[in-house]
């Protein structure tokens, strides 16, 4: 398979931080910023593989900075690594002051997604591409976490062995 370019899998999503958005700290609620960031690295997956795709893991959200009413957020996200069926996703969230147009990097963001095919199988996905200085960093680091996920998928798969479904009550 050919490789993509990180371009060809980049999303970018604006939007406005409203009432309804924010916790008791008037700041963005993070399970809102999650689930805005899974729904953005889902599409930089799809767009890489051209395939549907399953979110295997989130790796790792980093909260760096409050997201107050007064911001909109960015999220920009793209795929910076893959396996055969696996694709690393990296989102960038970036906070701007919509009154003065300070702007902060909010929010950093791993994911990991599976391509699968119209069975359900994993599916073989094309390698990545980078081209900035930021892509290169990402996709140079890539086997390094591809490594850690293995490690931490291995303790949460022995953890899961001695876990009970059975009700406490």
């Amino acid at each position: 398979m050919q490789a993509k370019p990180c371009r060809e899998s980049r999303v970018i999503k604006t939007s406005r931080v409203f009432p309804n958005d924010v916790n008791d700290h008037n700041t963005l609620f993070g399970g809102k910023l999650m689930s805005d960031i899974d729904m953005t690295a889902s599409i930089s997956a799809t767009r890489h593989s051209r395939a549907s795709v399953v979110t295997a893991s989130t790796d790792s959200v980093a909260f760096l900075e409050p997201v107050r009413p007064s911001d909109s957020v960015c999220l920009e996200s793209f795929v910076t690594w893959t396996g055969r069926s696996s694709m690393e996703v990296f989102v960038k969230v970036t906070a701007e002051n919509l009154r003065s147009g300070e702007r902060r990097i909010a929010a950093t963001a791993f994911l990991t997604f599976v391509a699968i095919d119209d069975d359900g199988h994993p599916t073989p996905v094309p390698p990545v591409l980078p081209e900035s200085e930021e892509e290169r960093r990402l996709n140079q680091s890539g086997d390094e976490r591809a490594e850690h996920r293995r490690a931490h998928r291995r303790l949460s798969q022995e953890m899961a062995e001695y876990l009970t479904t059975s009700r406490p009550w």
